[in-house]
């Protein structure tokens, strides 16, 4: 394991970054869980780097997470932090926002600020590339019983997105976060400490919208999409977190589909 330190002007501080070896190269896969009767769920957060040369084997295996649960109540989001940029090689999908997640994760889990980094819920944190680690805490939390139930649905008009909301069960204190995905993204790496290879990224996070919560657990929001947006390329994932602790309670995705009629619902 390689140590640099950074200064950051998200952080206002000096933070040391570390781009972890790739572990657990040996462990033999596993199929996805079989259906428990329980609602547990999984939001598998990754914090990476395409100048970051310890985070491709993470990449990839959040890809095959990905690709493995797409029927299950997993919901993989990738955060290209910014601290990298000055490395070498500035990452097309970087954002200081993502940085000041990853620290804010940092402070209230007690936990150094390194690439690639995976955080379970908001509550278990470990290297981003340990395969067993992940899918061990995949069967605890998928097999266990969540207190809130969450629904979305999303629908493009004229360049926004209106999303409808559900939301039940006990969730005090929270506030709604909705992630804006990019499903998949091919891309050639001039410099840096991945140069000359090409990465392939799963789930990016183009935006992250962090709203209050109805009385009654249900609402509408609008949010902005980019000028590359490609409906059936990116969906939306919506996370019920307490901002205090970082615990998630729920969470639910929506695919993105235009239709006219819904539409028109959606504005009534």
């Amino acid at each position: 394991m390689k140590s640099v330190k950074i200064f950051s002007a998200t952080l206002l501080a000096v933070v040391s970054t570390f781009c972890v070896a790739v572990m657990g190269a040996n462990y033999v896969t596993k199929q996805p869980l079989p259906a428990s009767g329980q609602n547990g769920f999984a939001v598998v957060e990754l914090f990476t780097s395409e100048g970051c040369s310890s985070c491709p084997p993470a990449d990839e295996l959040l890809g095959k997470i990905q690709q493995e649960y797409k029927d299950k109540p997993v919901y993989v989001l990738a955060y290209h932090v910014d601290y990298w940029d000055r490395m070498g090689w500035k990452d097309a999908y970087s954002s200081a926002a993502y940085t000041q997640r990853q620290s804010e994760y940092s402070h209230l889990l007690g936990s150094q600020l390194y690439t690639p980094q995976v955080i379970v819920n908001g509550e278990a944190e470990f290297v981003g590339s340990d395969e067993r680690t992940l899918r061990e805490t995949l069967v605890h939390v998928i097999n266990g019983k969540a207190s809130a139930n969450l629904a979305i649905t999303a629908r493009q008009i004229n360049g926004s997105l209106l999303i409808n909301y559900t939301l039940t069960g006990n969730y005090k204190p929270a506030v709604l976060r909705l992630a804006l995905v990019q499903k998949k993204a091919v891309r050639q790496i001039k410099r840096g400490e991945n140069q000359g290879r090409t990465l392939t990224h799963w789930q990016i996070v183009r935006s992250l919208n962090t709203s209050t919560i109805s009385a009654n657990g249900k609402g509408k929001l609008q949010l902005p999409i980019p000028k590359d947006f490609i409906e059936n390329e990116w969906e939306v994932i919506a996370m019920v977190q307490d901002p205090a602790t970082a615990k998630i309670y729920a969470a639910a995705k929506a695919t993105l589909v235009v239709n006219a009629k819904d539409a028109e619902q959606i504005k009534k």
